[in-house]
């Protein structure tokens, strides 16, 4: 989906790059990330260490820009939007709408901490819409066996809530102190060891992809759609 609405781009800048998830493999990427150690675990030539509100590129210097599941972290969302615009002919944003009506089973029954704290950094995606001028936004339900390990990615595979480094990989999970963690770990557990868990959610188990408020925004211009060259 992704790399479908980046539309053929040629060059690339992944704001919140980390280590690079999502990238389009046949495009020239510039890695941005405020942080030095994860722009050393990124794999690509081209990395630059800055924040999404000031973006050390002239204007229109991309094909597209790129912001995966990053802008809750930003300072200043609507600063960081328009910069996207000004660096870039057309922008790919994917964020999580904290009104969402389907809540992850952790959050509801296991850690309600987790709903203040998005509710607190997640803008609505209306509003990421309008301060974008998105043109386009599309539902991301989360497959069952998704590779990436943010939080809801574990819907239809409980255990791996219970492994420190999963909790590690997710930011909501990981700002939270041991003593909200821990009872509520301990809980999943004895659910999960008695069959309170799969009795439960026993629908979840049939389920191939589920829609927890993750939208994929989509904003700028059309590019021209790329040849091979053969």
């Amino acid at each position: 989906m992704i790399h479908d609405a980046l539309g053929g781009a040629r060059t690339v800048v992944n704001v919140g790059a980390g280590a690079g998830s999502y990238e389009p493999p046949d495009a020239d990427v510039t890695a941005v990330d405020p942080s030095q150690v994860m722009l050393d675990q990124h794999p690509g030539p081209h990395k630059v260490q800055a924040g999404a509100e000031y973006l050390p590129f002239e204007n229109g210097s991309f094909d597209a820009a790129m912001a995966i599941l990053t802008v809750h972290h930003w300072s200043d969302l609507h600063q960081g939007l328009r910069e996207l615009r000004r660096v870039a002919r057309r922008q790919v944003v994917l964020t999580l709408d904290p009104g969402h009506t389907r809540e992850l089973w952790l959050v509801s029954e296991y850690l309600p901490e987790i709903r203040d704290l998005d509710h607190a950094r997640f803008m609505s995606v209306a509003e990421v819409a309008e301060s974008i001028q998105a043109h386009t936004v599309l539902s991301f339900p989360v497959p069952h066996d998704f590779t990436d390990g943010f939080l809801a990615a574990f819907w239809r595979r409980p255990e791996q809530y219970l492994d420190p480094v999963v909790r590690q990989a997710s930011s909501s999970l990981a700002v939270l102190p041991a003593e909200v963690i821990k009872p509520a770990m301990d809980r999943l557990r004895e659910d999960l060891s008695s069959g309170d868990w799969e009795q439960r959610h026993a629908e979840l188990l049939a389920e191939d992809a589920i829609d927890y408020g993750y939208r994929l925004l989509i904003a700028g211009e059309d590019l021209p759609i790329r040849r091979s060259q053969s």
